[in-house]
């Protein structure tokens, strides 16, 4: 697996600049603007050619940038058609060989929805289909961290002590804390230093130093109402306190990969870079 040296900043995506070329032109934008790598969107299905993991794999060594990727949104471990949960699993099988091919460091996705089952019910059938995914990675040798991400709604399954509860049961898997789903799932807590150093803290004590070391995050600007996430919003335009996020997660040392999902993708993983540097 590759090892973070320090927190890295990427694009959810390719930048919005990008030109027809493709990877290229992104990578190119990406470089200039001193930004770190970016994260695989698998929208709709794991599509991609042998020469764009190939080409992937070539710029990311020779030129440092880190990648990850993200599952198509069509994942529900928890679905009452047993066909829907077996292409679930392969959904997220297909995500992580891709990284792996194209020397990805993290795969993340949207684990399940609650389906009006008891938390505990649901935890188990999560905690079933992973252990599935997990016999699977092992066989075939794919070396990428599997994490299912914190969500922004109470509908779906993911707060963040369902996923550092996962965690703990797989050497593979740690999370990918969404601080502005966490955000947003709590109608507006977990939006201050000591809250987010909270969220740090247990992952720290629950998984150890190794999950600090090798963290994956989102970050966006976020509208919400009382019952979770609406949309991704500009930084400036939302209520996120995400200075003082990048100030907890400088305490800790925390290094891996920090994935900036605004609809100006690049414009605020720039700003999110450009203030951690300065503090």
């Amino acid at each position: 697996m590759i090892k973070p040296d320090k927190l890295h900043f990427l694009t959810a995506g390719m930048p919005l600049q990008t030109d027809k070329r493709g990877y290229p032109s992104a990578f190119e934008i990406l470089k200039d603007m001193e930004l770190d790598g970016l994260e695989v969107e698998f929208v709709h299905g794991v599509r991609m050619s042998d020469d764009t993991r190939k080409y992937l794999k070539q710029i990311s060594q020779e030129q440092g940038f880190i990648l990850t990727s993200h599952g198509p949104f069509y994942i529900n471990l928890n679905s009452k058609e047993d066909e829907k949960v077996e292409a679930s699993v392969q959904r997220i099988i297909e995500t992580a060989q891709a990284a792996n091919d194209f020397g990805g460091y993290s795969i993340t996705y949207h684990a399940a929805f609650y389906m009006g089952g008891e938390k505990e019910t649901v935890y188990q059938q999560v905690k079933k289909q992973t252990a599935k995914i997990i016999e699977t990675l092992e066989k075939e040798k794919i070396d990428v961290w599997i994490r299912p991400e914190t969500t922004g709604k109470a509908t779906q399954w993911g707060d963040y002590e369902e996923i550092i509860r996962l965690s703990k049961e797989f050497e593979q898997v740690l999370p990918c804390v969404d601080f502005s789903h966490v955000h947003a799932r709590t109608a507006g807590e977990y939006n201050t230093y000591d809250e987010f150093c909270l969220i740090l803290d247990r992952i720290s004590k629950e998984l150890g130093q190794r999950a600090i070391d090798n963290f994956h995050a989102h970050l966006a600007g976020i509208d919400y109402t009382s019952k979770g996430e609406k949309r991704h919003l500009i930084l400036e335009e939302s209520d996120m306190n995400y200075k003082d996020l990048l100030k907890a997660l400088k305490s800790f040392g925390v290094k891996g990969a920090l994935v900036c999902e605004s609809p100006n993708i690049e414009t605020d993983t720039k700003i999110l870079r450009d203030y951690y540097y300065s503090i």
